[in-house]
């Protein structure tokens, strides 16, 4: 009996061992992640945003240098017409007058094409541009496409870029709701530093 009882707690010894160890693990596995995440949020922070050309929804074409002396939000978006993208583009689209004021310019980009970003923008009656990145150009080069199975999408992440073609934040966590204030926010900020 006292044999069984001392197997017993040895075993119960070796779990608590064995658990304690693999939290261990766990819990510095997770540090790395968000070390890594920490890491790739501020990988473009300080670097000159990639160069592109690409039609909105009007079929009108857009490049980087056309926003010299502007501030420039690009907001990438997984598909149009789905819940949560169009409650951050209705967002957008409530402040857009007051980008204006602080100099501005807020473009919403993903991968679909013209012809859907028109038939998404007549919705919600836009009043800035919808990029078509729908070969992906410009979410490669900022790292953000995401494989959904056999469809490509953009990450719901944001790029706010300096009127010197200088990325000076990089949301890659966003909340639909309170995105749109939070750059509008961190602009009027920025403007404000000497």
């Amino acid at each position: 009996m006292k044999i069984l009882r001392t197997i017993t707690i040895l075993r119960a010894g070796l779990v608590s061992l064995s658990l304690a160890t693999g939290l261990t693990h766990l819990a510095h596995a997770e540090t790395d992640a968000f070390s890594k995440s920490s890491a790739d949020q501020k990988q473009w922070v300080g670097q000159p945003a990639p160069v592109f050309r690409l039609q909105d929804q009007n079929g009108i074409w857009h490049q980087l240098k056309d926003f010299q002396g502007k501030w420039l939000v690009l907001y990438f978006y997984p598909k149009d017409d789905s819940p949560g993208c169009t409650q951050e583009a209705n967002r957008f689209k409530a402040l857009s007058s007051q980008f204006t004021q602080s100099n501005t310019v807020v473009m919403g980009v993903s991968l679909d094409d013209v012809a859907s970003h028109k038939k998404f923008s007549d919705k919600l009656g836009l009043t800035f541009p919808i990029l078509a990145d729908s070969d992906h150009q410009l979410a490669e080069k900022f790292g953000i496409v995401r494989n959904m199975g056999i469809m490509k999408i953009a990450k719901r992440e944001s790029f706010l870029i300096d009127p010197k073609g200088t990325v000076v934040y990089h949301y890659s966590s966003v909340n639909t709701q309170t995105h749109a204030d939070e750059v509008l926010k961190d602009v009027k900020r920025l403007q404000q530093k000497p």
